[in-house]
């Protein structure tokens, strides 16, 4: 699928679909009326009669329209003109998108983005079409002897635009778009793959696959390595495991080599069974998804290295299995971590901020200018969030409303939480410095609050992606969230944005 930019007259064109936009109140938008006159009323006609009445996200595909260089109009549903926004905008990409692939469409003239959508410019709306584009016609069939027989597909999608500003506007929007939905498929990949495939051990091979593409730095560090820097709480959570634990390091070096770089640190468990403290059965195959912040890490990272973007940004991932076995840790069990600190593991589930909070003080060494840890930490994010939302907490006002405003520019949800110390109460210990658990009260916060210890000495997030970063059901797959959201930070502290 590859996109352009032009400036062009709609329905004057020979291509195979024009594709405008009719609000609920069966008001036809500008490229539409424009069709309209060319077609004599045709368009008019139609809405009057109730065909289209313009809710959102509803479409309507019409054929030799009178008048009409394109051999199809597509109609797409606005909703009202007076609530027409993000949302709104995206809805109707998608439902284009939706209805256009398969039928015989090769070539669409998109004409929705030149829609103004209130508080984005033409760079944001390229940017977001390209992305919504791709999201739609991704699918994951790797694993399938027999793949679905492809039918047609569109091929070459012009994005609609303004004048010379718009289009120049456009044209960066939508070779950024392009990066983000690469880095996305990325993340969807790893995600979707079964965990007897997406290994620590291939998470690291993709890593050095990235830095050999976009000439980044890599290191892999073994269990060996871990044992010698004293990692004592990422190897606690390896030990039950056959597969061999790995610490990856990957940085992209695009500013100069003293500025001080973003630190993106990926909770990287490739399965999660509990550990001794073992999961139920239903769904836990949905645990091969607990790797996603390491997903979102490598997702982002390509999508930064194909931007070539002049930011220093490193990516840490620690990432294990969770495995039940005889060499498995118990609760009741005391580690020490990296920092020195010594950790009661009262519940082996409570992995992901044992491997995260090690990686957190890894970052020290990098005198970073910010640190942000993406993991699937907790169900009760979940339970406080649903799935709408990511959980954000922040040692830093700033950083946290840096990320919220990414977070809606990219319509990426986040909610900041409290991370107050009223909370670190819950998890005092009567035999180790603290606890792993805090209990079942604000799970989300507690988890927090534990990996706030381990982040005193530089600006840090942590975002909870427990209810954002794979959909459940029928519609099962990876998301690949939060990966727009951190590109629209990056972009924004890269001067991009």
């Amino acid at each position: 699928m590859e996109f352009s930019i032009k400036a062009v007259q709609p329905g004057r064109t020979k291509t195979g679909c024009a594709v405008v936009g009719v609000f609920e109140s069966r008001k036809l938008s500008l490229a539409a009326s424009r069709i309209d006159e060319a077609a004599k009323g045709y368009l008019a006609a139609i809405v009057r009669r109730g065909d289209m009445a313009g809710k959102s996200g509803s479409t309507l595909l019409l054929h030799n329209v009178p008048g009409v260089a394109s051999e199809r109009v597509l109609l797409v549903g606005l909703g009202k003109e007076t609530e027409f926004g993000a949302r709104q905008y995206r809805e109707a990409i998608a439902a284009a998108i939706r209805t256009l692939n398969g039928t015989g469409t090769r070539d669409v003239e998109l004409h929705l983005t030149a829609l103004d959508v209130k508080g984005h410019d033409a760079a944001w709306s390229a940017r977001q079409a390209v992305i919504i584009a791709r999201e739609t016609v991704y699918r994951f069939d790797a694993m399938k002897s027999r793949r679905e027989t492809a039918g047609p597909v569109l091929e070459q999608i012009t994005l609609a635009a303004g004048d010379k500003a718009d289009s120049r506007k456009a044209e960066l929007g939508a070779q950024q778009g392009a990066a983000i939905a690469d880095g996305m498929a990325l993340t969807k990949d790893l995600g979707n793959l079964p965990p007897n495939v997406c290994t620590p051990a291939y998470l690291a091979a993709q890593a050095r696959d990235l830095a050999k593409r976009y000439r980044m730095k890599v290191q892999v560090l073994e269990r060996e390595d871990m044992q010698r820097l004293g990692m004592g709480t990422l190897l606690a959570v390896a030990q039950g495991s056959h597969e061999p634990p790995k610490f990856i390091v990957l940085e992209h070096r695009g500013a100069a080599k003293d500025a001080k770089p973003v630190v993106l640190v990926g909770k990287g468990v490739t399965f999660d069974t509990g550990g001794i403290s073992i999961k139920p059965a239903a769904e836990m195959d949905e645990m091969k998804y607990d790797m996603s912040g390491a997903g979102t890490v490598l997702g982002t990272l390509k999508a930064v290295g194909e931007m070539k973007l002049a930011l220093n940004v490193v990516g840490l991932i620690p990432t294990t299995e969770n495995m039940p076995g005889g060499h498995a840790t118990r609760p009741g069990d005391i580690v020490k971590s990296l920092s020195g600190q010594t950790v009661e593991i009262l519940n082996t589930d409570a992995e992901g901020r044992l491997i995260l909070c090690d990686a957190l003080t890894y970052a020290e060494r990098y005198e970073p200018a910010a640190v942000i840890d993406i993991a699937t930490l907790t169900g009760a994010c979940v339970i406080a969030l649903g799935h709408v939302a990511s959980g954000l907490f922040s040692n830093d006002d700033r950083l946290a409303e840096e990320l919220l405003k990414a977070a809606d520019a990219a319509h990426d949800r986040a909610w900041r939480m409290p991370l107050w110390d009223d909370y670190q109460d819950q998890l005092k210990s009567n035999f180790a410095d603290f606890a792993n658990i805090g209990g079942r009260p604000a799970g989300s916060v507690t988890a927090a609050c534990f990996l706030a210890r381990f982040a005193r000495k530089y600006k840090w997030a942590h975002l909870d992606i427990a209810g954002t970063a794979w959909r459940s059901g029928k519609e099962k797959g990876a998301t690949a969230r939060p990966v727009p959201l951190l590109i629209q930070f990056l972009l924004g502290r890269a001067g991009k944005a």
